[in-house]
């Protein structure tokens, strides 16, 4: 960590320029464990970004953390004065058995008091990861997780489907009958009934994977669906300019020694892409798609023209009279059933060449 804090504030000296003169509305310190870092070296690098950007007056300023990493009421006081607005807790649940098949460092009571201690120390814009479909989790153990977090008062939620990445412990465990496989039905079942406990208690269900009160949605995470410039620091973090994406080297060595250089960016990107118009169509669709605005026909219209557009109508139209999506004059937006098919109903509507393109 030493090393780590001087050489991510060097790649900002050197990458002050990417934003032009758009103004920072959001900081997000995830991707990793930033609930490590200190409460003084989160307060260096965020005085940093004031020091080289015009950051917005009222910026979202997020910090990821680990239940396991928030048992000090001291520690989550300077996270506050330092500058940080908003956590994202890792709680993925509120059993023990589901956080030991998860392999998770913290148990259930440390995943409640991180919460309580959070809230003690004058944070109340709080989201929670929550895993479900896992083999340890029935329905009632997973009402049982929202309403929890519904009771605390947390003003966002962040669902996943437990996904089993290959090459990984838990996949060789499955593999070898040592554990229970994932079903598919159970998480289609689960979400399900989580769309309805949410909107019962009052959240917007405004992306896929996401809950939350009036007003409180993540503007960070909402940024990236509506294709927003963003500035990614740090190895593995990917930028985009609107036209093109560029992504950092992976490792952490490798990243602090490529910023020992005097000239450490052409060691520092581990590669780049300029996005064609179909590709920005696509993945338009693939992002507006799983938010509860849906697609726009009219911006789409204007950014890749009248072509493209009666193209979705009529890729769409299946979906519609099946009740999987719904078209207005101007929307194209997925019903609860047609979230559960998002990936594929988006690749259906990708096109292999744009319309008006050679």
């Amino acid at each position: 960590m030493n090393d780590f804090v001087p050489a991510l504030l060097k790649e900002m000296d050197r990458r002050r320029d990417y934003l032009g003169d758009r103004s920072v509305q959001t900081v997000y310190l995830g991707g990793g464990t930033p609930s490590l870092l200190s409460p003084a070296a989160i307060n260096t690098i965020l005085e940093h970004i004031r020091r080289h950007f015009t950051v917005g007056p009222d910026p979202e300023i997020t910090l990821e953390a680990n239940p396991d990493d928030m048992t000090d009421r001291g520690q989550l006081i300077a996270w506050h004065a330092a500058g940080i607005t908003r956590l994202s807790i890792g709680v993925q649940s509120f059993f023990d058995a589901d956080l030991r098949w998860m392999n998770r460092a913290h148990q259930a009571q440390q995943a409640r008091e991180s919460i309580r201690l959070a809230q003690e120390a004058g944070f109340d814009n709080l989201s929670i990861d929550l895993i479900y479909g896992g083999p340890t989790l029935p329905d009632d153990h997973w009402e049982a997780n929202v309403r929890e977090a519904i009771r605390f008062g947390i003003p966002h939620l962040s669902c996943y489907a437990l996904t089993v990445e290959p090459r990984t412990a838990l996949d060789k465990l499955i593999r070898q009958h040592k554990q229970d496989e994932v079903s598919a039905d159970d998480q289609a079942r689960q979400l399900l009934l989580l769309m309805d406990w949410m909107t019962d208690a009052g959240y917007e269900h405004y992306e896929i994977s996401n809950f939350a009160r009036p007003g409180r949605r993540s503007r960070h995470n909402s940024a990236y669906w509506q294709g927003t410039t963003y500035l990614g620091l740090g190895p593995s973090a990917h930028s985009y300019d609107g036209l093109s994406r560029q992504w950092n080297i992976a490792n952490n060595a490798k990243y602090m020694a490529a910023m020992t250089l005097a000239d450490p960016l052409p060691s520092l990107v581990a590669g780049k892409e300029m996005l064609t118009g179909v590709q920005q169509f696509n993945e338009y669709v693939m992002l507006a798609l799983r938010t509860t605005e849906g697609l726009d026909s009219r911006q789409m219209k204007g950014r890749f023209g009248d072509q493209a557009v009666q193209g979705i109508i009529k890729r769409i139209e299946p979906y519609v009279l099946h009740g999987k999506a719904v078209m207005t004059d101007d929307r194209i937006f997925l019903t609860p059933e047609g979230k559960l098919l998002a990936d594929r109903i988006a690749a259906d509507l990708f096109y292999d060449v744009l319309p008006g393109e050679s």
